[in-house]
């Protein structure tokens, strides 16, 4: 082939490539006009959206999640809007199929994001966590700090940051220290078996009573355990406003020294613990006993 055949040949391919871009002008005009219309639609919807879920829940996790899910929707509906006026449908169904695919292999490839990602959607819409809330989960304790979609961030009693997957979470036991805004206190102590017991009940009783800040409308309660080996065992319970961790120290704290302040003055003994060192086989014999029956040579 000649050089001057193949100038030809290029120059016929252009011209015809410039006609075909002169005839899809108009469509392509109108297909970034739709992409542009698309793009303010999803920013507004979006908008709108969030201001309705407010209304609904005051996560700011699922307001996100919800704004850019219908975000993503309206733009993709004007993206596909776009190629369509192109007159490229095949590639519409081409992209769809090819997303599903990939959608099946990540989600084969990344399972345990996949359930972190859906175990943060439903603790968002559930809420069984809040910000600033303290929770036990497995063998975690601490205050919320900050909740995504993928993890839960806590501060724990150390005031160690502690990054849990919501997944951990969302499968195994919670504890909410703060949802219900009350908590309750038991304090064990031990009284003499010389001790009157209703007097130990009746003092006991006072001194909690007379502690500031329990919740009202709750009675301070006390029970008697059992039998311990040098004291009579008992625990009382009373309630608090669940407020911080250092809150419920403080109160037992607080509790332990009116109690032992109360006994010091009715004279009610906390006894130590005894033990009876037995040497021969007469349980309860006393050892001087035993040695003067001895037979002397």
């Amino acid at each position: 082939m000649k050089l001057s055949e193949s100038i030809h040949l290029i120059e016929a391919k252009l011209l015809h490539w410039l006609k075909a871009l002169v005839q899809m002008l108009p469509n392509l005009m109108l297909a970034a006009l739709i992409v542009v219309a698309a793009w303010l639609a999803a920013r507004i919807a979006r908008y709108w959206t969030k201001r309705l879920v407010e209304k609904v829940t005051d996560s700011q996790t699922l307001r996100r999640l919800i704004g850019n899910t219908t975000y993503l929707f309206v733009l993709l509906v004007g993206l596909f809007g776009a190629l369509s006026v192109l007159h490229l449908d095949k590639t519409v169904t081409s992209i769809l199929a090819g997303a599903g695919i990939i959608g099946l292999a990540l989600g084969f490839a990344f399972q345990d994001i996949a359930a972190n990602f859906i175990s943060g959607v439903i603790m968002a819409t559930q809420r069984p966590i809040r910000v600033g809330e303290l929770i036990a989960t497995g063998d975690q304790v601490g205050v919320v700090e900050r909740i995504d979609l993928r993890t839960t961030e806590l501060m724990d009693l150390q005031g160690i940051q502690v990054i849990i997957p919501n997944k951990d979470i969302f499968q195994s036991v919670l504890k909410n220290y703060t949802r219900h805004g009350i908590r309750r206190v038991d304090v064990g102590v031990g009284v003499s078996y010389g001790d009157d017991l209703e007097k130990a009940e009746r003092v006991t009783l006072d001194a909690v009573r007379g502690l500031s800040d329990l919740v009202p409308g709750h009675e301070v309660e006390l029970y008697y355990q059992g039998f311990g080996d040098s004291s009579i065992d008992l625990e009382v319970r009373f309630w608090i406003v669940a407020s911080t961790n250092a809150h419920y120290n403080d109160m037992r704290s607080r509790a332990v020294k009116a109690i032992k302040a109360a006994y010091d003055r009715e004279g009610i003994t906390i006894p130590f613990p005894i033990r009876t060192l037995d040497f021969g086989i007469k349980g309860g014999e006393k050892l001087n006993a035993m040695l003067s029956e001895r037979p002397t040579n």
